[in-house]
């Protein structure tokens, strides 16, 4: 090769490189254009347009469904539009998260749901947090109840470590993976000095399947709440053991608090409304102030408070970020320190 036949080359491949270099550039540019462009126009369009749809990622009967179902009930008249919950369960809550994760971001599907995102997560079960959504608001903190069936030798939570001392045969707990109530006993064996090997995880996709085998005595204990048992603790038919709250339930009033039983622990399940990451702020807060208005609605307030024994604690948009990422800090330490698994 002779030196101009090589200059030539190098000046060719040189030309190449920066021709590549400026495609990349150029495909960069247009795809952030396109997608500011689109997000104008779509902010711009009247909202909502059709019917909201709102994944709820466990079955029907259980307290993220009784709650959301009652709440987008009374925040759809502030949309001029229904709220049609869908329950999409499986996969530790990761199969309905996946589907809102994966949708248009133009606020017509919606996530409800709660510290189950950030526990998948951390489980292993999913690839994604919450940073994977835009929070749209946090809507309510439901005090959670560790029950067994009518019974049971177990009639208080402080009687459940002699029990699993006792016993032959492991006793049996129901839970979901890698859902909050998972981590509320692998919480409450660290306070209790209550070891995992010594019990048996029974899993179930839902709270409904749950209940339904601690009412046939498949199981010992599940963790329960208000919104999905009230009714079979007031006809006895389960067994409240006591209520991880910092103060009695009006619902439960003769029921103590695991703090009362000696037993360091407060645990709610926090829920709020996601949306696909990159929904127009605008459409966000259109939905925050539906949900703002419901929660304030008196009859809804009452049974959100007394019903169903949860707090409602409503943090909007950047508000419901800071929230999510303190907690986020928080259930990755204690995740990690009571060795949260599947």
């Amino acid at each position: 090769m002779s030196p101009q036949q090589g200059l030539a080359l190098r000046h060719k491949r040189g030309n190449g490189g920066l021709s590549r270099h400026l495609r990349i550039a150029l495909t960069g540019w247009l795809g952030a254009w396109l997608c500011i462009w689109s997000f104008a126009t779509l902010a711009d369009k009247p909202y909502p347009t059709n019917n909201i749809s709102l994944v709820v990622p466990f079955g029907p009967g259980g307290a993220t469904d009784v709650l959301f179902r009652e709440i987008t009930a009374e925040a759809q008249a502030y949309l001029d539009t229904s709220i049609m919950v869908v329950n999409i369960a499986g996969s530790g809550a990761t199969r309905g998260s996946q589907v809102v994760k994966e949708a248009d971001a133009d606020g017509h599907t919606l996530l409800g749901s709660h510290q189950t995102i950030d526990l998948a997560y951390f489980a292993g079960l999913s690839a994604y947090s919450h940073h994977a959504f835009a929070p749209v608001a946090l809507l309510t903190r439901t005090v959670n109840i560790p029950a067994t069936y009518a019974g049971h030798a177990a009639q208080r939570a402080s009687d459940i470590p002699a029990l699993v001392a006792e016993q032959d045969e492991p006793l049996m707990f129901g839970v979901i993976p890698s859902s909050t109530d998972h981590l509320f006993w692998l919480h409450f064996f660290h306070k209790t000095g209550i070891d995992t090997q010594e019990i048996a995880f029974i899993h179930y996709p839902d709270t409904g399947s749950q209940v339904a085998a601690l009412l046939a005595g498949e199981v010992d204990f599940a963790m329960l709440n208000l919104p999905s048992a009230s009714q079979l603790f007031a006809t006895n038919a389960l067994t409240p053991l006591g209520v991880a709250g910092e103060d009695r339930l009006t619902g439960l009033p003769s029921i103590p608090t695991l703090k009362e039983q000696g037993i360091d622990l407060v645990n709610t399940t926090d829920r709020g409304v996601f949306a696909p990451l990159n929904t127009p702020p605008e459409r966000l807060a259109i939905l925050a102030n539906a949900f703002e208005q419901a929660l304030a609605q008196p009859t809804l307030a009452r049974t959100i408070e007394h019903s169903h024994g949860s707090l409602i604690d409503f943090r909007p948009l950047n508000d419901y970020l800071d929230y999510l990422n303190h907690q986020y800090t928080l259930l990755k330490s204690l995740s990690e320190s009571v060795a949260f698994e599947r």
